[in-house]
Formats: structure tokens, C-alpha cells, sequence
């Protein structure tokens, strides 16, 4: 009886391993085939700006880009509610790619939380994240680990500003008031202000405005010899008047700029 309870664990512990094996060969495998440019995948749909489904029912997030959003919660769904230039970028998202192939690129993160593809999307040779934001249709968002084409990005939307391209027009004529940032949620505006509070937390640092308005910024996306401001931010910033320009999204009933890119925030030092 013995021997045949140590042949049943036994058996049970192979079979165990096995299954471990062939998934871990198949995870692998999947991977490998999405991450491989030489497979293409049929674009099914266009969501918005930055998002499209595939035929095999994936959903794919442009890495390193955020474009106008085109519908807000509403309740436990959504309302199509498309902010100011949404509409202008998913036409040109579907211009890109709507009923081709495209191939993906990975970066080290593979999906974020709603269990949508993170990729660098391509059309032929060409990169759609890229595109979009070269053409105005979107401003790079940095989010680490995701940071393989930082740079390339930095320098396509500094092209774009500098050529008053899509988001980027007339924006230096734009330039409005902490009081009107409320009444300027979706489009990309410039504020100029005094810092009235900081804080932190694990991830961000956090400028205060009066009017409730907010700058948020990203901490790993500050480079390393600014990164005293993270350490000293009343210093650096409280009392001081700061030039930010970016995109207005409302946060918990307050409007706020969500800072990517340090260059977008000028400051005497």
C-alpha cells in the first residue's frame, strides 16, 4: 500500500512538472510570435486615437503616446463624450491602419491593467506611434518601464510644437489662467502661475496651484541630475512662479496637467 501511495505522488509530481513545462514553452512561444516583425496581425477596429482591436480579438495600447479622449465614465459605463481634437485623431489612427496588417513591438512590459497589448504598432516600415505623434495627434506619455523610443518621441513632438502641427497650434496665444483651466478640460493649454504647496508620494510629485489646479509629475521620468527637486520640491518650487503647458484632464472633479516630459515645465532654478 505503501509503494503504491509513493507511485501516486510520484506520478502526480510528473505530471505536475509537465503541465508546468508546456506552459511556460507556450508563454514563451506567445511572446515570442507577437514580438517577431516578420508576423502580421489584421487591424479589426480603430477605438481612438491610441488604441485599436485585432481580428484575433486582442486589444492593442500605442505605447508612449496619449491622445484626446473620446468617451468618459459614466457611471458603470461609458458616454461618448469626444474632447476637443479626439475625433481628428482617431481619423488619422484609422488612416494609418484601419483594415491593414500591422506588426507589433514589445517593450519589457507586456500589458498594462486592463489586459490590453502594450506595442510600438507598424505599417510597413513605418512606426504608427511615431506617426501620431509627429502629425499633433498625440503627446508622448513616458511611463517606465515602456522607455525603448523616448527620445525619438521627445524630438518628433518638439518638431510638432515647434511647427504648430495638430494639438500644438496657437498654443502660446493660449495661455490662460489657473481660474480658466477648469473651463479648458481636453484641451492643450499653457499656464503660468505660482506654486502655492508641494508634496509627494511613492511615484509623484505634486505641484499645487490655487483654483485647485494641479501639475503632476512623474518621477522616474526625471532625469538624474534634476532629481534633487524629489528630495527638496519646496525649495525648488514653493512661492515660485512656473511656466507648464500639456494637456488639461480633470482628476477627481480638479483640473490638472500630468507631466511626461520634464521640458514642459520652465523654472528659474
Amino acid at each position: 500500500m505503501k509503494r503504491q501511495i509513493k507511485y501516486a505522488v510520484s506520478l502526480i509530481a510528473l505530471i505536475i512538472a509537465s503541465l508546468i513545462i508546456n506552459f511556460s514553452k507556450y508563454i514563451t512561444s506567445a511572446s515570442q510570435i507577437y514580438n517577431d516583425r516578420s508576423h502580421s496581425y489584421a487591424v479589426s477596429r480603430v477605438v481612438d486615437g491610441d488604441t485599436i482591436e485585432l481580428a484575433n480579438e486582442e486589444t492593442v495600447r500605442y505605447i508612449g503616446v496619449d491622445t484626446p479622449e473620446i468617451r468618459e465614465r459614466k457611471g458603470s459605463g461609458w458616454a461618448y463624450k469626444p474632447r476637443p481634437f479626439a475625433e481628428e485623431a482617431k481619423e488619422f489612427n484609422k488612416k494609418l491602419v484601419e483594415g491593414k496588417s500591422v506588426k507589433l513591438e514589445f517593450d519589457v512590459k507586456k500589458k498594462d491593467r486592463y489586459k490590453r497589448l502594450l506595442a510600438y504598432v507598424y505599417t510597413g516600415e513605418k512606426m504608427v506611434n511615431l506617426e501620431m505623434i509627429k502629425e499633433g495627434f498625440a503627446m508622448i506619455y513616458t511611463y517606465p518601464p515602456n522607455i525603448k523610443y523616448s527620445q525619438r518621441f521627445l524630438s518628433a513632438q518638439k518638431e510638432a510644437r515647434e511647427n504648430k502641427r495638430g494639438l500644438w497650434a496657437d498654443l502660446a496665444e493660449n495661455k490662460i489662467s489657473t481660474r480658466e483651466a477648469k473651463n479648458n478640460i481636453g484641451r492643450v493649454r499653457m499656464i503660468e502661475a505660482e506654486v502655492i504647496d508641494t508634496y509627494l508620494t511613492e511615484k509623484l510629485l505634486i505641484l499645487r496651484f490655487k483654483d485647485s489646479f494641479k501639475v503632476v509629475i512623474y518621477k522616474n521620468n526625471i532625469p538624474s541630475e534634476l532629481k534633487d527637486i524629489t528630495r527638496s520640491p519646496d525649495k525648488y518650487f514653493k512661492g515660485k512662479k512656473i511656466k507648464v503647458y500639456g494637456l488639461i484632464k480633470e482628476y477627481k472633479g480638479h483640473p490638472e496637467i500630468a507631466i511626461h516630459d520634464i521640458s514642459k515645465l520652465e523654472w528659474k532654478q
